[in-house]
């Protein structure tokens, strides 16, 4: 079997990342198909260990090649870029957003250099980043900037559900306005490019309708008619497997049982209520278009509950198992 490295950076060692990571490894089936590398710090890792309870060996590498990748052990990249002791869990520290930033540098450098199949993130805090100086905004902006990547996409996952964004981060005004038939026939082309990265081939696209039954006709809105139906016929004329918009109400559930292999949400949280209603803790979030595959948690820092061993690792191992998955077949 040929199994996969994927290497996992800790994320912020003020919120649960080390212990969702600790946790994960401490599960035989994560390694049945993979091989997983900590990247971060050893005392965030062993304070991780002790707030779970968990019983692993740490083997302390400046290589991958050094790595053991055997269940039992923890394999980790020590970058010793941040005294653990001083950083404390569940507040916002510059130090921490830097180290936070650093592991995930890092963990780019090793899959550009092709020492690793995939990156599985954990939770990074933004207020950190901010205070340490580090101009981005979250994950996919990092992970854009460090490989010279123009706009990548994000794609939600939760068992066969694939859901695409056409907007995200704006206000739900904003969002609308923004629903442009240009817009759209650009978004329907990456999302179609990006699913064949993935191993889709030829993959059945359909777009949510924004408005109640779609709009009625423009009884219930005009964006369906004026915007959205163009731009899906545009792309049909250009051989692009598209249809819709069909309504929100129920396009996911009929991608979830099989009929499309992904949805365009128009607005952010379309796309990750259909998502989470089916399976909260394991949906993952896919960077689609980056130079290797990068999963993620779709849940943040958690600074309420770190260093209290509350925190499930079901979303982690789900996120190692999916890049496992699209390491696989990605190009």
């Amino acid at each position: 079997m040929n199994k996969k490295i994927i290497a996992i950076p800790i994320g912020d060692i003020a919120g649960v990342g080390p212990e969702i990571a600790v946790k994960s490894l401490d599960k035989k089936v994560i390694y049945e198909n993979t091989k997983p590398l900590l990247v971060g710090e050893l005392n965030a890792v062993k304070r991780a260990l002790k707030v779970t309870g968990i019983t692993l060996g740490i083997n302390v590498i400046n290589s991958v090649r050094d790595a053991k990748f055997e269940f039992g052990t923890i394999d980790l990249i020590n970058l010793d870029n941040v005294d653990s002791d001083k950083i404390e869990f569940g507040k916002v520290q510059a130090e921490a957003g830097r180290a936070a930033f650093e592991f995930i540098k890092k963990s780019v450098e090793l899959a550009q250099a092709h020492e690793v199949d995939a990156i599985a993130t954990t939770p990074i805090n933004k207020e950190a980043l901010k205070a340490a100086g580090i101009n981005y905004i979250g994950h996919t902006e990092i992970l854009a900037g460090l490989t010279n990547t123009d706009d990548p996409m994000t794609m939600f996952q939760v068992r066969s559900l694939r859901v695409f964004f056409l907007t995200r981060h704006v206000s739900l005004a904003q969002a609308v306005k923004s629903i442009k038939k240009e817009m759209i026939y650009k978004y329907v082309f990456k999302c179609s490019e990006g699913l064949d990265r993935l191993g889709v081939k030829n993959p059945r696209i359909v777009i949510a309708g924004l408005n109640p039954h779609g709009g009625e006709h423009g009884l219930f809105g005009w964006e369906e008619v004026d915007e959205i139906v163009p731009a899906v016929e545009a792309a049909k004329k250009q051989g692009i497997n598209i249809s819709g918009p069909v309504g929100a109400d129920s396009v996911f559930y009929m991608a979830l049982k099989g009929a499309y292999d992904a949805v365009i949400s128009l607005y952010h949280d379309q796309g990750h209520i259909a998502t989470k209603m089916v399976d909260f803790e394991k949906t993952i979030s896919v960077t689609v278009g980056l130079p290797f595959i990068r999963t993620s948690v779709d849940h943040g820092t958690a600074f309420d509950i770190a260093g209290k061993n509350l925190v499930s690792s079901v979303s982690m191992e789900e996120a190692i198992k999916l890049a496992y998955k699209y390491a696989e077949v990605y190009k």
